[in-house]
């Protein structure tokens, strides 16, 4: 007697112990000869195949005791299904990508806004079994956000960096109805979206100057082509405003958000340090740059006026003074979108359900910059 027997994505063991891979093929062969080992991983753990395809293709909710015991199981009969024959079956890559721009003159992964977010999503992307795919594109470039789904490179994707003028390009992907995320970047569209809630980390800013006694305070923003430049500056105008404070347009100065350009506005702003006590640089890499600029024209942060930085980054700690900053959650801002997107892909977000926006929220950390002496 002779069975027709479907293999997809199993390893399978033959009666003398070897192994061989099938991908969506029928093969006949003797009744009893071949055992799945999807079939003894779920006997031995005591669920369903099904569950055990769940488990090992990361997608659908699972409990995490189950998720333990399959996994368990899966390890002791060394049952490790092929990548390539299981995206035959289930038309998954496997793959989360995460699109970034490359920045003239940056190392992306040294950069703390980058490497922090980048983190948190590698976090979350490896806990749920996929595998993280990075996607590089020219600054200055219109992106090209649909070209990784065409060729199947990815399940989903997160947008990383992202522009004002981007819209277009996001609203051409969700109307093909390919899943994806923003993180880092606000938009007024019905996209999945993750960041920090930076008006209310301006106003911040603004509360501990306005309570420090300063009055003439000078700001030193980011392009306003992100929207974090935007929302910060509104936040803490809006609260300068209600105090009975207004800003000076002549002392607000636009640097790119490296430390070169910060240390590039000292000289401007020394020339007019009379007209200012304060200063509020969009982040810290901006802050320590223009730190130093003014530290080397004998104008100490501290002492002369006072600074406040933007991000909370490991070297805002160890600068002379060390700075005052607010602290962002870059890092739960990737978790939270590639969290946010991977339950998109599994459906746990209603396919075709309202997109949301998440935004977490920031905290002053004070420090020996903005204490005038």
């Amino acid at each position: 007697m002779r069975s027709r027997l479907f293999v997809d994505t199993d390893w399978v063991l033959t009666r003398n112990g070897n192994e061989c891979e099938n991908v969506r093929v029928y093969i006949r062969m003797p009744e009893g000869c071949l055992t799945s080992k999807r079939k003894l991983v779920a006997e031995l753990a005591g669920v369903s195949e099904a569950t055990v395809s769940r488990v090992m293709s990361g997608v659908g909710p699972i409990r995490e005791e189950t998720r333990r015991r399959v996994l368990d199981a899966a390890e002791r009969l060394g049952y490790t299904p092929s990548a390539i024959a299981r995206s035959f079956v289930t038309q998954r890559s496997g793959n989360i990508g995460v699109m970034l721009p490359v920045v003239p003159k940056v190392h992306l992964f040294s950069a703390y806004y980058f490497s922090e977010i980048l983190s948190g999503i590698g976090h979350a992307v490896e806990k749920r079994g996929y595998h993280l795919l990075l996607q590089f594109r020219q600054a200055d470039a219109a992106p090209d956000y649909e070209s990784v789904f065409r060729m199947r490179k990815v399940d989903g994707l997160l947008a990383l960096g992202a522009k004002n003028d981007d819209a277009d390009a996001l609203h051409a992907l969700q109307a093909q109805g390919w899943p994806f995320c923003v993180v880092g970047q606000r938009f007024d569209a019905p996209f999945d979206q993750v960041d920090a809630d930076h008006a209310s980390g301006g106003r911040l800013v603004a509360e501990h100057l306005l309570a420090a006694g300063t009055k003439r305070i000078a700001l030193v923003n980011g392009p306003a082509s992100f929207s974090n430049s935007v929302d910060r500056r509104t936040g803490f105008v809006e609260r300068l405003r209600e105090a009975g404070v207004g800003l000076d347009p002549s002392l607000e100065f636009a640097g790119n958000y490296s430390r070169k350009s910060g240390y590039a506005l000292a000289e401007a702003l020394y020339e007019r340090r009379s007209e200012f006590d304060a200063v509020f640089a969009a982040n810290d890499r901006m802050a320590i740059g223009l730190m130093q600029g003014l530290k080397e024209r004998g104008f100490r942060a501290g002492a002369d006026y006072a600074l406040v930085g933007y991000d909370d980054s490991d070297a805002s700690r160890t600068t002379d003074p060390p700075l005052t900053t607010v602290h962002v959650p870059f890092f739960e801002m990737g978790v939270r979108a590639a969290e946010r997107l991977l339950d998109r892909i599994a459906g746990d977000n209603e396919e075709g359900g309202p997109s949301e926006e998440e935004r977490l929220e920031t905290k002053l950390v004070t420090r020996d910059s903005s204490r005038l002496s």
